[in-house]
């Protein structure tokens, strides 16, 4: 079989199963997430999916913070690899959430959503508790008797 260019290409195998590539978004249960046959057409494990999903949204947004989470006095050599190993497994999260959402699942891409929304908010409620318990501890903010 020439493919137009003069090179000659082999002839597809009749065994080999065939794999349709969806170019739009659409719902359903029969998706390929990740890896080939997951989650199949099982219902149950198309909500794990979504769940995992979710999950790895949440885990980048969440991991964002850990970046300034080294402790004052570390080595720097020590914190920046730190940095480094948390940087390298929230790019991974990435890139196996961008990975899902080109499956155009339009549940996958909702749970995607929905996992970095979950995981901002975790970390921008924490923040302001955070910060909010700092300002009412200093001693400024002791309201004086008049």
């Amino acid at each position: 079989m020439s493919n137009g260019s003069g090179m000659n290409m082999p002839m597809p195998n009749s065994s080999m199963k065939s794999m349709n590539m969806q170019m739009s978004f659409y719902w359903g249960k029969d998706v390929i997430v990740l890896f080939s046959g997951w989650p199949d057409s099982n219902p149950g494990m198309y909500v794990l999916a979504l769940f995992f999903v979710l999950f790895l949204g949440a885990a980048i947004e969440m991991m964002a913070m850990l970046q300034a989470a080294v402790k004052p006095g570390t080595r720097p050599i020590l914190g920046a690899f730190i940095q480094a190993g948390v940087y390298i497994v929230r790019m991974c999260f990435a890139y196996m959430v961008m990975l899902s959402v080109m499956s155009y699942n339009v549940g996958i891409f909702i749970a995607a959503l929905a996992g970095h929304g979950i995981g901002f908010f975790v970390v921008k409620i924490r923040a302001l508790t955070k910060e909010t318990e700092q300002q009412y501890s200093s001693p400024d903010c002791i309201p004086s008797k008049i």
